[in-house]
């Protein structure tokens, strides 16, 4: 399925109630659903594809070209959660702000509530918000956690952060798959509609500078700070890091607490209270000059996009895309197999409208136009 493109503006100020409220019972109903035809597994997998999050998005408040839809959506899901009083098998922890701040304490209630330990989650959600924070070094500061998880242990983290300056958003999506490495390319997806040049720490080509910094971490502190002293007077200004961004005092210190804390892997090394993006570009730049392992600069966001507009703003409508959701959601309709009269009539009117576009598709209708106007 070929991606649309669109801008998402960062957007201040909350949603409506009236549409909130709405927004969380939808949300709800369609999480019940999914969890009872598919488990709770294929709920979170779902939940960390930016493809289906952002359609989920556009359902539940057309909210296609603002940062909003992340945390909206993400509120309305935590909300409508709660409205069937625990009965559901995963728990929705964080937010945005200080919500987000509280993710720790609320993974540690679900699981105390559900009889299970839950520190590795904990430990999960604290090093996914530094990866973003401080290995993905893109311009953008995290203000929006949620964390995602089930008894069975399945979890996904949906954040995002700010750019201030450019007015802009971008969210990162985690996906517990069995073969997450959260030091190489982690992501499940990154959203946002501009790439630029950006110190990407868990790039799969930034493996030989997480390699090279082990092996200077494993010198002597004193060591460790001539040799900064070495490349920060010998070497021009990078573009990541100069020797003006860093305190050389407090950096010492930090090589000292790195040094004493024996780090066993890069990962070990990340997780050590102080160590931020000035430090790890330090590190960085002591990599690419002393041990010539140049670090990566591949913007790791690969997606924006939305369903479109009928006006044809911000584009017209990727029919392909919408029909993915058309589908999902008659799946959902079908596997309820309820009584309901309302339902009935919705799965009918989908049926009917995804029988005139087949019929559309088989006179040989073409998307070609839409997806190069998008």
């Amino acid at each position: 399925m070929r991606r649309s493109v669109t801008s998402l503006p960062l957007h201040y100020g909350r949603a409506p109630r009236w549409l909130f409220d709405r927004m969380k019972q939808l949300s709800g109903a369609v999480v019940s659903l999914i969890v009872m035809e598919f488990g709770p597994r294929e709920l979170i997998r779902r939940l960390a594809d930016p493809v289906w999050f952002q359609a989920f998005g556009c359902a539940a408040g057309f909210d296609w070209h603002s940062s909003g839809l992340t945390t909206t959506l993400c509120g309305a899901i935590k909300e409508g959660v709660a409205l069937f009083g625990g009965d559901l098998p995963i728990a929705v922890c964080g937010g945005k702000g200080k919500s987000a701040l509280r993710t720790p304490a609320e993974l540690t209630e679900c699981g105390t509530r559900w009889g299970i330990d839950a520190d590795e989650f904990v430990a999960m959600s604290r090093l996914v918000a530094k990866v973003d924070n401080s290995l993905v070094q893109d311009g953008y500061d995290i203000y929006h956690h949620t964390f995602i998880f089930s008894k069975e242990g399945d979890w996904a983290v949906v954040q995002q952060g700010m750019n201030g300056e450019e007015r802009t958003a971008r969210r990162y999506q985690w996906f517990s798959r069995d073969d997450l490495d959260p030091m190489c390319e982690p992501h499940s997806g990154v959203t946002c509609d501009r790439t630029e040049e950006t110190l990407n720490l868990v790039a799969q080509e930034s493996d030989p500078v997480r390699r090279a910094t082990m092996e200077f971490v494993k010198e002597g502190p004193d060591h460790m700070t001539r040799i900064w002293k070495e490349v920060a007077l010998s070497m021009p200004e990078r573009h990541y890091i100069s020797p003006a961004d860093v305190d050389g005092k407090r950096l010492a210190k930090m090589f000292r607490s790195i040094h004493e804390s024996h780090s066993g892997t890069y990962r070990d090394l990340v997780q050590i209270r102080g160590v931020g993006p000035k430090t790890l570009a330090a590190l960085t730049l002591v990599s690419e000059i002393v041990y010539d392992a140049p670090p990566s600069f591949r913007d790791p966001a690969r997606y924006s996009f939305a369903h479109g507009g009928k006006d044809g703003h911000p584009f017209p409508v990727n029919r392909k895309t919408y029909d993915l959701s058309i589908r999902f959601l008659k799946e959902c309709l079908e596997g309820a197999r309820v009584n309901d009269r309302e339902r009935i009539d919705a799965f009918r009117r989908l049926t009917r409208y995804e029988e005139s576009m087949e019929g559309n598709f088989s006179q040989g209708e073409s998307f070609e136009s839409e997806e190069k106007e998008a």
